[in-house]
């Protein structure tokens, strides 16, 4: 018997819902079946997702999910399970970079980006791990980058944190292994998405990463991201866990 991809009945919640991957991934677990809480950083500015996750059938509550703000978010995921009546999967997609040669990044800079994107990650898990231990388990996806497995120029402070990320998932994955949690990550090469619209603007920048892209040389798209994230978190990947599904079209075997 084939294993289902399908995620109905399931309750997901995803941070930076709003806009780019969060967005893809909020509308793909929510074709894929499940009901959605959509972490936003401004609630009152959702894009539209939650009436496009209800257009598909789902139910779906808007969380003002700031990941910078721990207490926040943290009462974001206890709305979801109030509202939506549960949580089963956990996608840790909010992030970002502050760019600055190594020489010239702050302490406040590196340490803004190791909030947004590792503590943030660190502390929901925790928090969403603590909830799923309580019915027998559940599924966290971390949305890494493969600025975590390679060197990129001027983006130490985020290259540092995303391979943090990626370890974290490993050691978060034998931990709670035991509990029936499933942890494991993503780490997409550059994306078409509205962050990344300004540099891939520049003809040079564009075709240097189309380059790299060492196999299929070509951008991504946010379904291809999406898409991924959702198999993970399905029953059809029961048995993965701790890995890092890097989705690159062959930048990091070059």
């Amino acid at each position: 018997m084939i294993a289902s991809t399908s995620l109905d009945g399931t309750v997901a919640v995803v941070t930076g819902a709003a806009r780019g991957i969060g967005r893809a991934i909020a509308l793909e677990l929510a074709a894929a079946g499940a009901d959605v809480g959509v972490g936003l950083r401004d609630v009152t500015r959702d894009n539209g997702v939650v009436a496009e996750i209800e257009a598909l059938g789902r139910r779906a509550v808007a969380l003002p999910m700031d990941v910078t703000d721990l207490a926040a978010s943290r009462a974001g995921i206890d709305r979801a399970l109030d509202e939506l009546g549960g949580l089963d999967v956990l996608v840790n997609n909010a992030g970002g970079s502050i760019l600055g040669n190594a020489l010239d990044v702050t302490e406040a800079d590196f340490d803004a980006v190791w909030a947004l994107n590792t503590r943030s990650t660190f502390f929901l898990s925790q928090h969403a791990a603590r909830h799923m231990r309580a019915v027998g388990g559940g599924a966290i996806v971390n949305v890494a980058s493969q600025a975590g497995l390679v060197a990129l120029p001027g983006e130490s402070s985020y290259c540092t944190s995303k391979a943090a990320v990626i370890h974290l998932t490993r050691c978060l994955a034998v931990e709670w292994g035991q509990l029936g949690i499933r942890v494991n990550a993503v780490a997409p090469t550059f994306i078409e998405t509205d962050g990344t619209e300004p540099a891939l603007a520049d003809p040079a920048f564009r075709a240097d990463t189309v380059e790299r892209i060492a196999a299929l040389h070509r951008i991504g798209t946010p379904k291809e991201v999406s898409a991924a994230v959702a198999f993970l978190a399905s029953p059809a990947a029961s048995l993965i866990t701790g890995h890092t599904l890097v989705i690159d079209g062959g930048w990091t075997v070059r």
